[in-house]
């Protein structure tokens, strides 16, 4: 408790000083003051000017009841920021050195208050300026943010938009105290980067499944009923891996493992831009992501991090407005109530309360917040009925989000946590029957000769239809045959007895007839570029020999791949919530401390405008 108050009171000071700053640099846009030049700043020694310093200060304290000397620092701090700025930008336009901020880890900052600067050539490559900071702060593995995105270390800084004078922030990737403290499977996936990997491969091979397999687990995108969705292919793979992304990241979140689970979210991010908007408008998920990349901001106290904040806000909140409808009629109509899905407005606005407060603006700050307190009201539930429904043999999270579905109603949240059980009970059964169907389909049409591999792609293609799944397969077969003759006219006995006149090998001939459809001249010419040889790259290009049976089984993996497959998807389905509203299932114990946090910000009396 001791360490709580310690930390709360330090991260009020620097968002109160913030919260001053924003207003002062306001008011001075506003009468066109500018401390960099004179009379607030002399010539000399660019050394503030006392006198008109002073005045300022006085000015402006009774508006912020705020003392005069802790004014006066303020305006002290704007003003030196803006001198350092100047320099900063004739140093770039003489010399090419800019002057970057880097917003540390906490536990690296030495001085709060002061900002820490990097100056450095936009033109050299990331990884540098990684090793630089490291050195410099000791830091052993780091990675770069620029505006949410992870800076590629491959890559020079100007080629990933950094510019003079930008923010970015530097997220330990691993911590040495931390490994001692480890499991031995923990410290297996301690580096970031590896853990990442994992859970790309791990859903990327799930993303390849199509259920032909009996106990192999693979995953199908439903919506909230549990139908499953049509989806191209290609958007339905990035939709996956985005989606595991989110919840590897969620499950971090969960551990208090914020660095990390940042790191996991803004590659989920980068995984739903491949995916259609259309798509992205229609559910919810793509919103989430956006709360929860800067609730970790917050965690972190990224507070620099504002404007990245502000635009991914505005994107969660249009796409809640566009999933749920203006006034929720839209879920209303889907879900019969919107009680559940009120904790993600509720974190929603206390974000936007906590940036308004940033920008200095307070009103706008009180105003969402009292939206918060309103819904705050209304989602936190009476410790005795949760106890009375767990008592009946609810889970906690039944019964969390029963009352809340139910706006508290104990007898009616009882109906309705059965009534969910039951049709989740169903679905189960639905897709047990469903999948038993599926494989007596695929063992069907595997007897008649094709792969099960084959059966499972054509059942899916037909919609689960057979007859429409065997004349596919047919169709496919036909076209292999042709393409087993068209390669065989290809390498005709007098083709390749041709380019063997012209002094060629056998073998580079016959790619070269396979590679140009058996066209002579243009094989011949070919190998003359080539100087008779084929590269492995060219050589790959051939079409392979394909056999004209259907029954013909694809190769089978080897054992330890396919281990190594397995151990990698077990590992991120634990990942996966088993409970479909999982995300929405928030005790609000963080939401109350940040509430009462704000409420401390504001509380420091209403300030006029000038």
């Amino acid at each position: 408790m001791f360490v709580l108050f310690v930390i709360v009171s330090s991260n009020i000071q620097t968002m109160a000083e913030q919260n001053t700053e924003a207003k002062l640099k306001s008011w001075l846009k506003q009468e066109k003051i500018q401390l960099w030049n004179p009379p607030y700043t002399e010539d000399e020694d660019n050394g503030p000017g006392q006198q008109h310093m002073q005045g300022l200060a006085e000015r402006y304290a009774p508006l912020l009841a705020l003392p005069v000397a802790q004014v006066s620092g303020a305006l002290e701090a704007i003003r030196l920021q803006a001198v350092n700025r100047g320099k900063g930008n004739k140093t770039f336009r003489e010399t090419n050195v800019a002057t970057l901020e880097l917003l540390l880890p906490r536990d690296c900052k030495k001085d709060p208050k002061s900002k820490n600067l990097l100056e450095t050539r936009l033109d050299v490559g990331v990884q540098e300026v990684v090793d630089r900071i490291g050195e410099q702060y000791g830091l052993k593995y780091i990675k770069l943010i620029l505006n949410g995105r992870t800076l590629s270390v491959d890559q020079r800084l100007d080629e990933q938009g950094v510019k003079n004078h930008s923010k970015m922030m530097v997220l330990k990737v691993s911590d040495t105290e931390l490994k001692q403290q480890l499991s031995e499977e923990e410290e297996k996936t301690k580096n970031q980067n590896e853990s990442i990997q994992r859970t790309q491969k791990g859903f990327q091979i799930l993303s390849e499944r199509d259920g032909s397999e009996d106990t192999s687990p693979f995953l199908e995108i439903a919506d909230q009923r549990g139908n499953p969705l049509k989806i191209p292919h290609e958007e339905k793979k990035a939709l996956i891996l985005a989606m595991g992304l989110h919840e590897k990241g969620r499950s971090l979140m969960k551990k208090k493992q914020f660095d990390n689970a940042l790191c996991h979210l803004l590659q989920a991010d980068q995984q739903f831009s491949k995916c259609g908007s259309a798509l992205l408008s229609s559910v919810d998920n793509f919103a989430v992501l956006q709360l929860d990349i800067v609730w970790c901001y917050r965690a972190l106290e990224a507070l620099s991090c504002l404007e990245d904040g502000k635009l991914r806000l505005q994107r969660a909140e249009d796409c809640f407005l566009q999933c749920y409808g203006e006034q929720q009629q839209r879920l209303l109509m889907i879900k019969g109530n919107t009680g559940r899905e009120e904790v993600l407005f509720l974190r929603l606005y206390l974000l936007q309360s906590l940036l308004s407060y940033l920008e200095g603006n307070d009103a706008q700050a009180r105003h969402q917040l009292s939206k918060v307190e309103s819904l705050y009201s209304r989602l936190c539930l009476d410790s005795e009925k949760m106890s009375q429904l767990m008592v009946l043999g609810f889970t906690e999270r039944e019964a969390r989000l029963g009352l809340r579905a139910c706006q508290g109603d104990l007898e009616e949240a009882a109906i309705h946590i059965s009534n969910q059980r039951q049709e989740r009970e169903e679905l189960k059964q639905r897709e047990r029957q469903k999948r038993s169907r599926r494989m007596e389909v695929i063992s069907t049409l595997t007897e008649l000769g094709f792969s099960r591999r084959d059966a499972a792609r054509a059942l899916q293609l037909a919609d689960g239809d057979v007859d429409k799944a065997y004349a596919i397969l047919l169709d496919s077969s036909q076209a292999a045959q042709a393409t087993n003759n068209n390669t065989e006219g290809a390498l005709s006995p007098e083709k390749v007895d041709q380019l063997l006149y012209l002094g060629f090998e056998r073998d580079v001939s016959e790619a070269a007839l396979r590679l140009t459809a058996g066209d002579v001249q243009s094989a011949t010419q070919l190998l003359l570029d080539n100087q008779g040889v084929l590269s492995a790259e060219l050589l790959s290009e051939s079409p392979p020999s394909t056999s004209s049976s259907p029954s013909s089984e694809e190769p089978s993996t080897s054992s330890s791949t396919s281990t190594e497959d397995n151990e990698l998807v077990n590992e991120v389905l634990e990942d996966i919530s088993r409970h479909e509203e999982d995300y929405l299932d928030l005790t609000l114990e963080e939401e109350s401390q940040l509430i009462q946090t704000m409420k401390m910000y504001l509380s420091r009396g209403h300030t006029r405008t000038v």
